[in-house]
């Protein structure tokens, strides 16, 4: 089984570090879609479309690192900070993307509505 997430987001972080903003994917699914709809909220990503089964993403100035995270943890929004000191390299930088039942949201969206999920990605 592929782990279409995170080979994304290991593609995407390679081509950030030899200095390419667009990146150009192979296959797809609607998570990875709903993903890369809420980055582009949090401008991480400029804009992406996709063209058949390739997807053309072009990430801003602001995206350095993403990564799935493995296993998915289902967590609760309480149990939220334990995972943000885990994932992420200084509070307040980045995100951390929970999938809910109400769609993906980030970490602080999920304590804002006190609602919880799977972790799904770190992004800074």
């Amino acid at each position: 089984m592929v782990d279409i997430i995170n080979d994304f987001f290991s593609h995407a972080t390679n081509c950030i570090n030899i200095g390419r903003r667009e990146v150009e994917f192979n296959y797809y699914n609607k998570l990875l879609l709903n993903i890369l709809e809420k980055l582009k909220e949090y401008r991480f990503v400029e804009e992406y479309k996709t063209e058949g089964k390739i997807l053309i993403a072009r990430f801003s100035e602001y995206f350095n690192f993403g990564k799935a995270i493995h296993p998915r943890y289902p967590v609760s929004y309480k149990e939220l900070e334990k995972y943000e000191k885990r994932y992420l390299p200084a509070s307040g930088f980045g995100i951390l993307l929970v999938s809910t039942n109400k769609g993906i949201k980030t970490n602080e969206e999920c304590k804002r509505e006190k609602i919880g999920g799977v972790l799904v990605a770190v992004v800074y």
